[in-house]
C-alpha cells in the first residue's frame, strides 16, 4: 500500500483540496452569476443556488480537514456526496432540457472530473487507513 495513502495527514489534505475547490467554484458562481450564466448557457438561479451550497459545503469540508483526527464517517458521506454531485452534473449535461454552451459543458464537465477524483482519493484514503482487526485470540 502506498505510504502516501496511509499517511495520517492524507485525508486531511484531500479534504482541504475539496474545501478549496468548492470555495473557488462557489465564489465564482456567486460573484459572477450573471456573467457565468451568459457564458455557460446555464440558468442564473441554478448557478447562484449551487454556488451558495458550495460555499457552505466548503466551510464544512474545511472543518473536517482541520480536525486532529479526520471524521471518517463524515468523509465517507462526503465521498458518496461527491459521486452524487458528479451524477447530477452528468444528468444536467445529458438528461435535462438545458442546453449549455461549450463553455457550460466544460464548466460542468470539469466539476465531474474534479469530484470523481476527490471521491476516489477520499475512498482510497479511508480504505488505506481503516482500522485492521487484530490477530484472532487462540484458546
Amino acid at each position: 500500500m502506498s505510504p502516501i495513502l496511509t499517511s495520517p495527514r492524507f485525508l486531511s489534505r484531500v479534504m482541504w483540496l475539496d474545501a478549496t475547490s468548492c470555495l473557488l467554484t462557489g465564489a465564482i458562481q456567486c460573484v459572477a452569476t450573471a456573467s457565468l450564466a451568459a457564458r455557460t448557457g446555464l440558468p442564473a438561479p441554478l448557478l447562484g443556488a449551487t454556488g451558495l451550497f458550495l460555499l457552505v459545503y466548503a466551510a464544512a469540508a474545511g472543518w473536517m480537514a482541520s480536525r486532529a483526527v479526520p471524521p471518517r464517517i463524515l468523509i465517507g458521506l462526503v465521498a458518496i456526496g461527491n459521486l452524487g454531485w458528479a451524477f447530477g452534473c452528468l444528468v444536467l449535461l445529458f438528461g435535462s432540457r438545458l442546453q449549455p454552451t461549450v463553455v457550460g459543458e466544460i464548466w460542468v464537465g470539469l466539476q465531474v472530473v474534479v469530484v470523481l477524483a476527490l471521491a476516489a482519493a477520499q475512498g482510497a484514503g479511508l480504505r488505506a487507513t481503516s482500522p485492521r482487526p487484530g490477530p484472532a485470540l487462540q484458546a
